[in-house]
């Protein structure tokens, strides 16, 4: 394992550790009720961080399986919260044999395969399925429902995944596992700076009928850190030069935020809190992942175009 990778692993570790220790702090000198949540929280980024770490530190095989079972579980949770009909029970099948499929591709290296498999042949074979069964009330609803879930669930996800397919020696600073720690660090880094600009600067609500807690503040300080850090990370992680860290820190800040909000426009439309309660104190899957749905694909062809 490259020793910036090393570094950086190590790095995440003590993150963890002074966020723990803060809240410890806060609930011993000023407890709130928002200890117990915040407790929660940092309990659940402890699972989170280590099965990432255990996943991308042992070898390719197991962080492509990581993240096809991410796929798995936020597709599952999904289509637990959408109406279906009774006619696509039997599609459904399909759909999550969908998922096993565009992994092996990814794992496989098939980059021809992985790019097309669920935007061209899914996308043509779905309907003919749910053709044969003869059910046309309600058929377009079903049809674009599935495919986008696949969409968000499986094929932006496995992007991140694909990461790890490319060659090592195109970054030398810390191998494809770097590139991919750096799109998900900054990915949740990002979250968690523009809630925190959002509490500081209160500003304009950027979108208050979708998400009434964003704010331009938040929005716009929480891409600026980023940026930086991307900056400061880039070297040590990526391939990426010159104004490469910054554009990238730009784009997986505001793709990080159109994809959180994106996930939060289903949730108002199917009237949920949250996609689900897998993960204590963030909700589900779709809840935590809902950034890197759109940051995973968008970083993934900035950096294959420009280095591979």
């Amino acid at each position: 394992m490259p020793i910036n990778l090393q570094i950086a692993l190590w790095g995440v570790v003590v993150v963890l550790v002074a966020g723990t220790l803060i809240i410890w702090s806060k609930r011993v000198f000023r407890p709130s009720d928002s200890d117990h949540e915040l407790g929660l929280r940092m309990r659940s980024w402890w699972v989170m961080a280590g099965l990432f770490i255990l996943a991308i530190a042992v070898n390719r095989a197991l962080g492509v399986l990581f993240f096809g079972l991410v796929s798995f579980l936020a597709l599952r949770e999904y289509l637990s919260i959408i109406p279906t009909r009774a006619a696509d029970k039997r599609m459904l099948l399909w759909v999550y044999l969908a998922i096993p499929l565009q992994y092996l591709w990814v794992w496989l290296g098939w980059y021809g395969m992985f790019i097309i498999f669920i935007p061209v042949y899914m996308f043509l074979l779905m309907p003919l399925r749910m053709l044969i069964g003869g059910e046309t009330q309600g058929f377009l609803k079903a049809v674009g429902t599935l495919h986008w879930g696949l969409m968000t669930t499986v094929f932006s996800l496995s992007h991140a995944a694909y990461l790890l397919a490319l060659p090592n020696q195109v970054n030398p600073a810390a191998g494809s596992a770097g590139i991919l720690l750096f799109l998900v660090f900054l990915t949740q880094f990002n979250d968690i700076m523009q809630y925190v600009w959002g509490k500081l600067l209160a500003s304009i609500k950027v979108i208050p009928k979708v998400s009434p807690n964003k704010t331009l503040g938040g929005l716009l300080g929480g891409i600026a850190t980023t940026t930086f850090l991307s900056w400061l990370l880039a070297p040590y992680l990526t391939p990426l030069v010159g104004w490469e860290p910054l554009a990238a820190g730009v784009l997986i800040g505001l793709a990080g935020f159109v994809g959180d909000v994106s996930i939060s426009a289903v949730k108002r439309d199917l009237g949920l809190k949250d996609t689900g309660n897998l993960i204590p104190g963030h909700g589900g899957i779709l809840d935590r992942v809902d950034s890197l749905t759109y940051t995973a694909p968008l970083f993934f062809h900035f950096v294959y175009y420009l280095h591979y």
